[in-house]
Parts: structure tokens; sequence; C-alpha cells
């Protein structure tokens, strides 16, 4: 454990992890090679022992990183909680990043970010670009989708910052709270987002702060299962119990036609997981996905 920090520092990043000691080292360094003043908090969602042992040597040889062990794998939006509450708590800095722990900032990323945010007080929500040509937008049926970006340099307006790389202002972190721990992980950015936007925050996309991350950490079953319960709780949430009947009754339509016509499913089909998804969103069953959505193929 380090002591709590005291000196003037740019940003705390907080790095999500689950059994990638190895990726979140090289993360760490990506970080630490940033033209930024930057304080690190780790927050190991239950690894295994052999990665558990890696972390907290990476720990005990760096002064600038905090680690914190959860002992379960609360999901990424209450992992990343844990270490923002750190964040409030032990340290002044104006802002925090929040990323999985492979995230890879492009050369300038989190100086690019603070610049473009610092020109706007309202700014309260950010995220690097990952090269898509995409800007998180919030559709009232669909929740959480991309739309395609109207420019490729500077700041755009988002609806919420994806989680490869989002920042966020103490102050609105202080005024909407942090992440809806319902979520688990997947639509908690878009309902962070909501939640700013409401409040009359700002939320951008930085074209010119890049990030890359092409890992998917779970089974497809858990992720289909995931979307499909968190996309019905974020919808509801939004836009009201309407909406949700029509979108449930939309992902019906979207189970039958992958079953009848496999051609048109998408990368991310399980049908047994996603009717699963409906069935625990229908009985308000949130948190993590049942044990069984790993298991399957």
């Amino acid at each position: 454990m380090t002591e709590p920090v005291t000196a003037p520092i740019d940003v705390v990043v907080v790095l999500v992890h689950w059994n990638q000691a190895r990726a979140l080292e090289r993360t760490l360094q990506m970080f630490r090679d940033q033209d930024a003043v930057i304080q690190f908090v780790a927050v190991d969602n239950g690894s295994r022992a052999d990665e558990i042992e890696f972390l907290r040597k990476l720990a005990a040889d760096a002064d600038d990183l905090e680690l914190i062990e959860t002992g379960a794998n609360l999901g990424f939006g209450p992992g990343a909680n844990i270490g923002l509450t750190w964040w409030l708590a032990e340290t002044t800095a104006t802002w925090a990043i929040v990323a999985p722990h492979d995230a890879a900032p492009g050369a300038g990323c989190v100086r690019t970010l603070l610049n473009e945010c610092s020109q706007r007080p309202l700014a309260g929500l950010a995220c690097a670009d990952v090269g898509d040509g995409h800007v998180p937008f919030i559709d009232p049926y669909f929740g959480g989708l991309t739309r395609t970006a109207r420019q490729d340099t500077g700041w755009e307006p988002a609806d919420y910052p994806h989680g490869t790389l989002m920042m966020i202002r103490r102050a609105c972190a202080e005024e909407i709270g942090l992440f809806d721990e319902r979520y688990f992980s997947y639509n908690e950015e878009a309902d962070l987002g909501r939640r700013a936007t409401a409040a009359g925050w700002e939320i951008g996309l930085v074209h010119d702060a890049t990030v890359t991350n092409t890992h998917l950490g779970t089974s497809v079953a858990a992720v289909d299962y995931l979307q499909q319960r968190n996309t019905l709780l974020m919808v509801r949430e939004m836009s009201g119990r309407y909406h949700a009947f029509i979108r449930l009754c939309i992902s019906l339509g979207h189970i039958l036609s992958g079953l009848m016509s496999p051609s048109t499913r998408p990368l991310i089909f399980d049908a047994v997981a996603r009717l699963a998804g409906i069935r625990d969103f229908l009985l308000g069953r949130f948190g993590p996905p049942p044990p069984a959505m790993y298991l399957r193929p």
C-alpha cells in the first residue's frame, strides 16, 4: 500500500484488472510515458493467486501505484467505483481516468485530453478515440450506441464516454455520483453520460487523443447476456416502461431472426443468453451474470 497522495498531480488513473497482470504492467508503462503527473490505482477483481502476487510485487516496487484487492469479480463499473472513491477521498486531483488493464494510450493521449477539457469549464466527461470513426450516442429505444463521427480532430460532443479510456471531472463525480453498480459491465458508461447531461455537464470524444483496446475479456454468452439485460435497464431508466417494452419486443424479434437465419447473426449472439438477460431484467435481477453464462461455448 502506498501512502495517501499529498503532492499535486494532474490525474489519477484507475485501472480495473482481472487475471492479466502482465498486460497491466505494460499499460502502466504506457501511462508513465505520458506527459502528465499520474497516480495509479489498480483495482483487482478477484484474480488468481499468481496474478495477485505479480500485482503485489508491482505495487511494492512502485511509489505511484496503489493496489486495491476486492477479493471477487465485482464487474467493471463496481470495480472502477472502488478506485474512483479512493481518488475522491485520498487526492485533490481534478481528473480521474478509468480504463481496463490492457488499454494502450497513444503518445500524448492524457495531456491532449487534459488540454481539451481545460478549455471547457462544463466538460464533465471525456474519452479518447479508439479509431473506429464513431462517436458514442444514446438512442431512446436502443440505449448506448455509436454514430459516424462528424470530424476527425479536436473535441466532438458525445452522449457518453466509452470505457476504453474515459475521464471524469471531480466536480461532476461529486454531483452525479459514480457508476450504477446494477449494470456490472456494459452500458454503465451510457448511464453515467445520461446523468451527466441531465445535470448540465458537457461530454466529448477527443479525436487527437488515441487509445487501443481489442481484447474481449469474457465469454460471448456473458457479453450477450449483459448487453441484453443492461440495454433494457438503460432504456427503462431513461425513457420509461413503454420504450422498454418496445425494446423487449425488438429483442425477441432479433432472437427469432438469428435462430431462423444464422447468416444474419451478429458476432456476439447467443439466443439462450439473450433470453436469460430478458428474463432477469423482468425479474429485477442485476449485478453479475449467472455463472452458467461463463460456461457456455
